[in-house]
């Protein structure tokens, strides 16, 4: 028998729990942990909550929970609770599947100042996630300024922008919703330090700013390339590229309709927050692309800004004792290997990139590593304990194990909180979820 121990119940943790199943079948026993009472991470907090359809996934991911050989084991912090080196002791292979929960900085002056956020931070307040539910941002300006020109500023653009009717069906929660629809914004600025042709925007979100009730999408016709151009880009971004292009085409009178603006500004690279305590405005350089890299023109100009999102990118956390690429932001690796018996996947391997559906093929290629390594005599015989031996350090330590079916439990209560329309109404700390639990 095969043990393996996986850290982080996100898309990266379930595929790779999966691919044990068809690499060892019975002859396996995969632990999926998770700090949270609950599973799923990012479907859960970092997928939009009015992209149901996507989140639908996690029924896969049951699927595995509840066969025999693999055990949820939530509420457990590995580097607090149990240590990577005592779990390696235990099973043959551990796994660390973590993901990048943790915002990757500006770096610019002022970003310390009140009501700028990363979007970690941000997409997990209206999200729920117990540690960012609190954060209580101010949404009484006009100005909102979201940073940077992938799909998570598209995300946090739409949700800032949406009507009450347009969050029906979503699981957003009601403090954030409350908030978000009372709120004073009327221009989101899109800020771009390159242009429309290396944006990491994809067709189906951008093509979603078109059909909001309350606001208009806004793009520069001087921004855009020629449109012969556009022949050379892969056929993902050209769609997007020809959204972009018809947002340029938008006439006034339609933008006079709405009352949100939402504008793209391209070629344009934050150098700093400016304000007194509070943000009031960021200061840009005007840009230009040469050989892919935006350099500065030596033009700068401010931007009215009550609210800053910045959706630059994500970075893992580290974890005591285990090899870290601080430069790359994820765990030192070499194709998921890090130290003997130990090993990543998914965004705590190649960093944030990739769609939910990369972690299959990177989950699958690593239990094929592993199985390499057991028959290459790496991992030694198959003679640790496993679960029974985690369980002994549960007893010992008074650990307070959210199982899968208590999970199950929670989502209950969850579903019966909901408000109409809604399929639930997420808690927001942990003490309420291990009660429902119990």
């Amino acid at each position: 028998m095969r043990h393996i121990a996986i850290i982080g119940s996100g898309p990266a943790g379930y595929y790779t729990a999966e691919a044990a199943q068809k690499q060892w079948g019975d002859d396996v026993r995969v632990d999926v942990f998770d700090q949270l009472p609950v599973p799923y991470g990012l479907i859960r907090t970092g997928v939009a909550p009015d992209h149901q359809s996507i989140k639908g996934v996690s029924r896969r991911y049951e699927k595995t929970a509840l066969t025999e050989n693999v055990r949820f084991v939530g509420n457990v912090t590995v580097g607090k609770d149990v240590s990577v080196a005592e779990l390696q002791q235990h099973y043959d292979a551990v796994v660390l599947a973590t993901g990048a929960p943790n915002d990757k900085m500006l770096g610019l002056p002022g970003e310390d100042l009140a009501n700028v956020y990363g979007s970690a931070s941000f997409v997990g307040w209206y999200n729920g996630h117990p540690e960012f539910a609190r954060l209580d941002p101010d949404l009484s300006g006009k100005h909102a300024v979201v940073i940077g020109m992938g799909n998570v500023a598209l995300d946090v653009a739409r949700i800032l922008a949406k009507t009450e009717t347009e969050f029906s069906g979503s699981d957003i929660v009601g403090h954030a919703l409350q908030k978000l629809v009372n709120s004073g914004i009327e221009k989101i600025t899109i800020l771009g330090r390159r242009g429309p042709h290396q944006i990491m925007m994809t067709p189906k979100e951008l093509g979603e700013l078109g059909n909001l009730e309350r606001a208009s999408p806004r793009v520069d016709r001087a921004d855009l390339p020629d449109e012969a151009e556009d022949a050379l880009l892969e056929p993902g971004l050209r769609k997007s590229v020809t959204h972009l292009r018809s947002f340029a085409a938008i006439p006034e009178d339609m933008h006079a309709e709405k009352k949100i603006e939402i504008e793209f500004d391209f070629f344009a690279s934050p150098v700093a927050m400016e304000g007194s305590g509070k943000v009031e405005s960021v200061r840009v350089e005007r840009t230009e692309v040469k050989a892919g890299r935006a350099v500065s023109t030596g033009e700068s100009y401010s931007i009215p800004a009550d609210v800053v999102v910045a959706c630059i990118g994500y970075r893992t956390s580290p974890i005591t004792g285990v090899p870290f690429d601080d430069r790359a932001g994820r765990f030192a690796n070499d194709e998921g290997r890090i130290l003997t018996g130990l090993y990543c996947v998914g965004w705590a391997r190649r960093g944030p990139s990739g769609t939910i559906g990369t972690n299959r093929p990177d989950g699958f290629g690593l239990i094929e590593k592993i199985a390499e390594d057991i028959d290459g005599g790496l991992l030694g015989p198959a003679k640790r304990k496993g679960r029974s031996g985690f369980d002994e350090l549960v007893k010992e330590r008074g650990l307070d194990v959210v199982t899968f079916q208590d999970w199950k439990k929670i989502e209950e209560a969850e579903a019966a909180a909901a408000r109409e329309g809604s399929p639930r109404e997420k808690f927001i700390d942990i003490e309420a979820m291990i009660s429902a639990a119990n």
